[in-house]
């Protein structure tokens, strides 16, 4: 297994998913994964499960099937200002936070890769933000070199998401040049599947091979290390148990 902990998971919480999270949980422990990010889609998503989802989420176990549960969100970027649609109260309360921009929530796109850039550059203001989720797509073609920087400088991940290299327009391609970026400036990775049934949970065939392709290191693929993740994650609440 490349990563030790799948940080970007949805649940039936999300309407277009098909499993529970003991599903996804026994799936990952089955796999020998040490954790998994619970991170359902908030706000103005069309499917998005209710705030009670996420306010309730302190009865949920810290281990199932002995596999960590980070408790999360994945967040809107809902304008090219840097806005997410989750309020800071909640913010605070979640253990992991990807935001991402998706073409469902805008009216009208711009195709002016400086707008999408400065979007994802005000949204490095969010202290709450961990994972920038996606941003391989053709519907936000961004300036990378300027924007990865911003990404290293305010400590914010950028996900290799195997849902996305393998079912949206220009992922594949895009992810070359961004990777080699990261590699040129040792910006820190994670490599996630956005699975959205139990079977997805985990394998990330499609992004194992560009990894290999532009010869990655390891090192910079955080969730390839639990212990690197916990540590990560415990500077931001070090009042969690993991």
């Amino acid at each position: 297994m490349l990563i030790q902990a799948d940080l970007h998971t949805h649940t039936i919480a999300s309407d277009h998913a098909y499993s529970t999270l003991t599903e996804n949980c026994r799936a990952a422990a089955d796999l020998g994964l040490k954790a998994i990010a619970m991170t359902d889609h908030y706000g103005i998503m069309p499917d998005t499960a209710h705030e009670w989802h996420f306010t309730n989420m302190r009865v949920l176990p810290r281990t199932v099937f002995g596999v960590t549960v980070l408790k999360g969100a994945e967040v809107n970027i809902y304008n090219y200002n840097g806005d997410v649609d989750m309020h800071e109260d909640l913010l605070k309360k979640m253990e992991w936070v990807v935001a991402s921009y998706h073409k469902y929530t805008f009216e009208e796109l711009s195709d002016d890769p400086k707008v999408v850039s400065d979007g994802y550059i005000k949204l490095c203001q969010n202290p709450y933000i961990d994972v920038i989720g996606h941003p391989t797509t053709d519907f936000f073609p961004f300036e990378h070199e300027r924007v990865l920087k911003v990404f290293k400088e305010y400590e914010k991940l950028v996900e290799l998401n195997e849902s996305s290299l393998m079912r949206k327009k220009g992922s594949l391609k895009n992810s070359v040049p961004i990777l080699k970026l990261c590699k040129k400036y040792e910006i820190p990775i994670v490599v996630d599947t956005d699975a959205h049934f139990w079977d997805a949970v985990g394998k990330t065939s499609t992004v194992e091979k560009v990894l290999k392709e532009v010869d990655f290191p390891e090192k910079l693929i955080l969730n390839s290390d639990w212990e690197k993740v916990k540590e990560w994650i415990l500077r931001k609440h070090p009042q969690l148990e993991l």
